[in-house]
């Protein structure tokens, strides 16, 4: 599926990239022939104001014996001819027929007679064509004795735009080939977190699955042993009624955390955010959990500098602490021991809760703060646990934009890391 979205992607980007490339091409082209044009026509009027004597009559220039100019050519010869042009004029009758001609390199005369051709047959007194490998371009000027002809050789200017076609092409093709593994390579890393969301969700919505469906295997079992056993007293299938008691618990635990982590993921959610006094906040929670910690066997040692102050949500830092805390009793064996310190850190606060214990394995580490997951399931389960407590805490703390993160010793130390701005 991300493949085939890739694909769509990569396709659309090429076509909208290759029009856009096109239409600019075409734009420039098209700015350039206009140019080129206008530069031919010029030329070609430069050729024939030329070619007309001041009194207006029609003459031959010569050339000096070095094929340069006369020294009694008309003032501003070299100003008014194009440079470096190839040029002629052949004036003719009004059959087209050939009376005198005006260029500075030989020529025969059957390359005259088909230029002569080429300007009669056409309708327009201005066109193109080729002859002898070149292109020459002429105008066709009407007078009393016929027609005069003025031709200008344009090979160069015509060269320059099919070379332009040709630098278009190549650039555009590479261009193409450069945007097509540039774009693919975002695609790739642009689906990357879509992929990733699209896994969670699916296993997200399998592990919800696989935990609802226990409790319900565990309910529909002990309703078929009371209907079993119909005409007994309430008395005596009292331990069928605790164990769907209990196993209900558990399913409203699990769906009230998984509420909780959609309302936490979704952003328009109103949270309530104010000052208060975090430091009496996490006070007040190890307040609660003293009971639990002295029952089990475990050591307490917390350090909590006071005052500090939050601009938040006191009861969602209050369950991250108990959070943390649960974590921490659970996973504590016997003559363990927990610490907590809660102090300023730069700009920010800093909790740290740490216990003793198993650990947790390094490729683990990372991970158990997913939801539903666990990294020893078998004891996960043992506690009681669903594997969202964790993900619900990073959900918090991310939404007052803080930072959580675990590290943990193998066989000796866990510790947890709750970084809140101030």
């Amino acid at each position: 599926m991300f493949i085939k979205l890739r694909n769509r992607f990569l396709i659309v980007n090429l076509v909208i990239i290759s029009c856009i490339m096109l239409l600019s091409f075409a734009t420039i082209y098209f700015i350039t022939y206009r140019n080129v044009k206008a530069d031919i026509d010029m030329d070609l009027h430069r050729v024939a104001e030329f070619n007309l004597k001041p009194d207006g009559k029609k003459g031959n220039p010569k050339l000096g014996p070095d094929g340069g100019h006369h020294p009694q050519e008309p003032q501003g010869y070299n100003n008014s001819l194009p440079e470096r042009s190839v040029s002629f004029t052949l004036q003719t009758d009004a059959q087209w027929n050939i009376l005198a001609t005006n260029s500075r390199f030989d020529m025969d005369t059957a390359f005259y007679e088909t230029a002569i051709k080429e300007a009669s047959s056409s309708s327009s007194d201005i066109g193109q064509f080729t002859l002898d490998g070149n292109q020459w371009a002429y105008m066709v000027q009407k007078n009393d004795t016929g027609y005069s002809v003025v031709y200008l050789d344009v090979t160069a200017q015509k060269t320059i735009l099919t070379n332009l076609v040709y630098t278009f092409t190549i650039v555009g093709l590479v261009m193409l080939i450069v945007i097509f593994f540039t774009s693919r390579y975002f695609a790739n890393r642009s689906i990357t977190p879509v992929r990733e969301a699209f896994q969670k969700q699916k296993q997200f919505i399998a592990d919800a699955s696989h935990e609802l469906k226990t409790p319900l295997a565990v309910i529909n079992t002990n309703a078929d042993v009371l209907l079993a056993n119909s005409e007994d007293t309430i008395e005596s299938q009292s331990k069928w009624l605790h164990r769907i008691k209990s196993e209900t618990e558990r399913m409203k635990t699990l769906t009230n955390d998984l509420l909780y982590l959609t309302e936490m993921d979704d952003t328009r959610a109103e949270i309530l955010y104010s000052e208060f006094n975090v430091s009496e906040s996490v006070e007040s929670v190890l307040l609660t959990m003293e009971a639990v910690v002295f029952e089990k066997d475990i050591t307490l040692d917390y350090e909590i500098q006071p005052d500090l102050t939050l601009h938040g949500n006191s009861e969602q830092i209050k369950q991250v602490v108990m959070i943390l805390m649960d974590n921490a009793i659970k996973y504590t064996p016997p003559k363990g021991a927990i610490s907590l310190t809660f102090k300023k850190h730069h700009s920010d606060t800093l909790l740290t809760v740490t216990n003793t214990g198993e650990g947790i394995s390094p490729e683990h580490v990372e991970r158990i703060f997913d939801r539903f997951y666990r990294a020893d399931p078998s004891r996960s389960r043992k506690h009681g646990g669903y594997g969202l407590g964790l993900a619900i805490a990073k959900s918090i703390v991310e939404q007052h934009k803080g930072k959580i993160h675990a590290k943990s010793v193998q066989h000796e130390m866990t510790s947890f890391y709750v970084q809140l701005p101030s």
